[in-house]
């Protein structure tokens, strides 16, 4: 099997749920019992079942009945009708309602075992169908792009104003609100779609690690280089390279980037060959790069290089009126990665969630909702579930700048400044703890 099958059994008899359930654990599947129907449609609140077997006979409700409850609860449920009293009637009725198949007792265990097989080869089958096709669309529209605001709207027409050009794109807005996904469906609706879009975090890597990343690097080239290594440039001939965090690489990474932007060649580190590459750029930064031109920090040839189109993302607290719908991606995305049967959310909780100023943004919100589903117990995620406390509505910060600041030097604190357990506990790598570390300025026992 692809995948462990889960199974639910609803029979009335003891003996019965018992010798199907040892049956068909050790042929490998997840298995429940339920004695009745009225037991059984409360399980079905909590989780789903692939499949269902159920009997047609039942003190209370009987097993047709059932069939069309679970039916409305979940129409991807194969349900298999079991009964002792065979009939044209009864089967033509299951059959008629939806039922994938119906068997009589005394079972056949060999026909039993193959038509279970038979429905999960066919759930199988529609899985890898629906991963297949998800992402077919994920390289043709830019509908996993959530919202309908007017400022979402406008953010959507210009990457399909953007995506059939060649240009430079540079793609801001404040951390956590989706520049990477834009950047993908700008990939992904562009003529280069059927060649890679390769991805490059600068932030994360100090300037010698990120020009061997960019460029590759010979054999021998430094201590370490065991093989020859193709770069990212490389590598993303024919499509686009993604710069994410464009803002954070060195003056002397800014001059070797503009050369290769302005004439596609460049050489390995340690090589003396020549390479040339048909590559689109695009990049995103959180900061204010014209600011940083200003400054001094950022060279405005590079800049204009980078900046021949903008498209800028507007943070989530200027686009409330998206957040039920992504609510309602985020609950179907993580409900089917965690099989848990959450139908929606608490009119109050929602409520509370589009008061809030969402400093992380979109994956501010996805992080919430993904933990609600881990630790609600009911069909709908209610206030409670929502990590909403008092530390979490704090707006005495200046910016988002001092959010992260304060939160990494916390994180810190309660990992005594050691920088692998810090890191894990922020999700990130520990050169990117580092570079944060350095960009704040922040040192054992100084406070923020």
């Amino acid at each position: 099997m692809t995948k462990k099958i889960s199974l639910l059994i609803v029979d009335d008899e003891e003996s019965v749920r018992d010798s199907l359930y040892n049956w068909f654990i050790e042929d490998g599947y997840y298995v429940d019992c339920a004695e009745n129907a009225k037991e059984a449609l409360s399980m079905l609140e909590s989780r789903k079942y692939n499949i269902i077997l159920a009997d047609i006979k039942m003190p209370g409700m009987d097993g047709l009945e059932m069939h069309r409850r679970i039916k409305a609860l979940n129409k991807e449920s194969i349900v298999i009708i079991m009964t002792a009293f065979a009939s044209v009637e009864t089967a033509v009725q299951a059959l008629k309602d939806g039922a994938y198949d119906y068997i009589t007792k005394p079972f056949d265990p060999d026909d039993l075992s193959h038509l279970i097989r038979n429905a999960a080869d066919q759930i199988n089958l529609q899985s890898e169908n629906e991963a297949l096709k998800n992402k077919i669309i994920s390289l043709e529209n830019i509908d996993d792009i959530v919202g309908n605001s007017k400022a979402m709207v406008k953010v959507l027409k210009e990457v399909e104003n953007v995506a059939p050009s060649n240009s430079s794109v540079i793609i801001t807005g404040e951390s956590g609100t989706g520049k990477e996904l834009i950047a993908k469906a700008i990939h992904s609706n562009s003529p280069r779609k059927y060649f890679p879009m390769v991805t490059v975090h600068c932030g994360a890597l100090t300037e010698s690690l990120l020009e061997s990343e960019l460029f590759g690097h010979e054999k021998g080239a430094f201590t370490g280089a065991m093989f020859n290594r193709k770069g990212r440039f490389e590598m993303a001939d024919g499509g686009s390279i993604f710069l994410d965090e464009i803002a954070t690489i060195s003056p002397k990474m800014q001059v070797e980037l503009l050369r290769v932007l302005e004439t596609k060649k460049f050489m390995r580190v340690g090589g003396n060959r020549e390479i040339e590459s048909d590559f689109r750029v695009i990049s995103a930064t959180n900061r204010n790069l014209k600011k940083m031109v200003d400054s001094g920090e950022f060279r405005e040839d590079l800049y204009y290089r980078l900046n021949v189109l903008n498209i800028e993302i507007p943070p989530l607290r200027e686009r409330n009126e998206d957040i039920p719908e992504l609510v309602s991606h985020f609950i179907k995305k993580y409900c089917t990665s965690m099989s848990r049967n959450i139908v929606g959310i608490d009119d109050a909780a929602l409520k509370r969630l589009q008061e809030y100023d969402f400093p992380g943004n979109v994956r501010e919100l996805e992080n919430m909702i993904e933990r609600a589903i881990v630790v609600g117990n009911g069909k709908e995620i209610l206030l409670k579930d929502l990590p909403l406390g008092k530390e979490s509505v704090n707006t005495s910060f200046e910016s988002l700048h001092d959010l992260e600041k304060k939160y990494i030097h916390e994180t810190l604190i309660k990992y005594n400044w050691n920088i692998s357990r810090s890191a894990r506990a922020l999700k990130i790598d520990r050169v990117t703890l580092y570079n944060k570390i350095r960009k704040y300025g922040l040192k054992k026992g100084k406070k923020t």
